[in-house]
């Protein structure tokens, strides 16, 4: 845990946010993940047209700088500033709002009907939980709604 019961997602998230502001990009998520035996934290961001390499490099010295000042002892090895890539990730509810009518791959916690990934056109979230009207497998057409608590992850889809 970070500073005053916080994760560090949520400190860094904190301390992020007024310095994409300030460049004019949007803070999409932060993540803090183990991969072999390294853990990096990952900043994600975005802005129309797409960030460019001066962007993430601004917001990481930015970024790096102020985590250096408050963490004695990071819980990671490496960081990182990005775009979220084309298959974005969806998690704020303003994200469902903003890309309702795109095509999504929702995936869930536990299986359903015997499957754990949807793929569909995003309706939005209704009620706090997430419609999607499904594109593939045999309830094509029909809208599926999850609540929020059984979503693993929503993502963008790109089909090319």
């Amino acid at each position: 845990m970070a500073k005053e019961g916080k994760s560090v997602e949520e400190l860094v998230e904190e301390i992020a946010l007024p310095f994409a502001e300030e460049r004019g990009v949007e803070l999409v998520g932060v993540e803090l993940v183990k991969e072999g035996a390294n853990r990096y934290l990952r900043v994600y961001i975005d802005k129309e047209g797409g960030v460019s390499f001066d962007d993430c490099e601004a917001v990481s010295r930015a970024v790096d700088s102020r985590l250096d000042e408050i963490l004695r002892d990071p819980p990671y090895e490496y960081f990182e500033v990005s775009s979220p890539g084309l298959e974005r990730p969806l998690k704020r509810d303003a994200d469902f709002a903003r890309y309702a009518g795109r095509q999504v791959t929702a995936t869930t916690y536990a299986p359903i009907d015997g499957q754990k990934s949807f793929v569909g056109e995003l309706v939005g979230l209704v009620d706090d939980n997430l419609v999607i009207r499904l594109s593939e497998g045999t309830a094509t057409g029909q809208e599926l709604v999850l609540e929020r608590k059984q979503v693993a992850g929503v993502k963008l889809r790109v089909e090319f």
